[in-house]
Parts: structure tokens; sequence; C-alpha cells
């Protein structure tokens, strides 16, 4: 396999590994420089990532413009400034009052085209620096809300405060966003739980490969 000529790689993503410690570790195995991924997946998220290399480089774009799906947990009644929990929880609410019914229609109320605040902590741009960076400093960060559409917000599961979710949606929806605005609509508060993208357009995550898997394959060439 000539890596260097361009390759589209499925990489299953550890928990927490950022998508680029990914892209330096498969840089490193590789021995290529020109290697990039399409589509960020947060440090507590697992699952599908999708890495070109050499001439395919010239494709992320598209990869990142495609339709994807994901499966997870949200946790109702808390908070986090991050709404996942890579930070500590700021708010506690009862829940012993949500049912199955009520959920489901709060979820279901996310459906088609919707106006979406990306979260505090995000890699989004603000005056030249990622929003994170100011937000773990303490600043006031307010990221302008974005257009984004989904297609499907399943839940799959009742273990509350927790429930399970399947959801298919556009580029550039955060699932931590969905999972803070579901907790608001509910009066509870939320917090995305557990993450796993499962398929970005037709690349699916029982595809892909593990990083040692990578390393073996490299081994051999």
């Amino acid at each position: 396999m000539d890596w260097v000529e361009g390759e589209v790689l499925l990489i299953d993503k550890p928990y927490q590994w950022t998508s680029f410690d990914v892209v330096k570790k498969i840089r490193g195995i590789l021995g290529i420089k020109k290697i990039g991924h399409a589509g960020t997946l947060d440090p507590l998220a697992t699952g599908l990532l999708i890495l070109c290399t050499g001439k395919k480089t010239k494709q992320i774009d598209t990869f990142q413009g495609q339709e994807k799906e994901y499966a997870g947990k949200i946790l109702l009644g808390k908070t986090t400034p991050s709404a996942d929990l890579e930070t500590a929880f700021d708010s506690e609410k009862d829940t012993s009052h949500l049912t199955p019914k009520k959920i489901e229609a709060a979820a279901a109320s996310f459906l088609e085209t919707q106006m979406q605040i990306p979260p505090l902590f995000s890699a989004l741009k603000i005056d030249g620096e990622r929003a994170y960076k100011k937000a773990r400093r303490g600043e006031t960060v307010a990221p302008k809300a974005r257009e984004v559409f989904i297609k499907e917000f399943l839940i799959t599961g009742y273990a509350l405060p927790y429930i399970s979710f399947n959801l298919i949606c556009s580029k550039g929806t955060y699932v931590r966003s969905l999972a803070r605005d579901l907790g608001e609509v509910l009066g509870t508060g939320g917090c995305l739980a557990e993450l796993r993208r499962t398929r970005i357009g037709a690349f699916k995550v029982t595809e892909a490969l593990s990083l040692s898997d990578v390393e073996e394959m490299q081994k051999d060439l």
C-alpha cells in the first residue's frame, strides 16, 4: 500500500485522545508529513475518524460535509461548563418527574433545521483564538449560533438520569450542545456523558482500524 501517494484511512479514535493526537501518531507510524483528519472528535468521544494522506488530503472538505451518525448517553439533571464530563458539575436538578413520553417529545422538537449555539469549550476561533482557551481562562465566550440539521434524534434506552440515544445529523452539529439544549427544554439541565461516532457518509466505524492495526500493517510492508 502506497501511503505517500494517498489513502483514506478509517481510524477508531481511542478514548481521551484528541483528533490531533491520532494524526500525530499515524504520521509517526507511516513516516509521512502530509496527513489530516476530516472532522474533529472531542477527547472524551470515541469512534470513526477519517484520515487522508498525500493526494487524498484534497478530499478532506468533501468528507467533512457528509452526514454523521452517533450513539451515546446524556446525563440529565446536571450541567457542566463544557457540556460534557470534561469539566466539573456546576448545577443539579431533580429528574424524578421525567417520563419517556416527555423526553421523547423534547427530543423530537430538535428534528429538522435549527440554529445551534456551539459549546463554550469548543475549537471554534473567536477573535483569532480557540474558544476553549478563552473559556479555560475564565473569559466571557459568546459563540455565534449556526445552522444545523438533525435528521434523527432517537432515544434508545433509559437508566435515569442517563438516557441513551442515536443521532443522525449534518456537518457542524455539536452533540454536546444538543445534550445541553435537551436538558434546557426538559427544565433539568443536561450534559453529554458518552459519545461514539459510528458513521460518516458511507463510511462506518465497523470498517475502521485501531492504531495498533495500522502499526501491524506498516510492519508487514
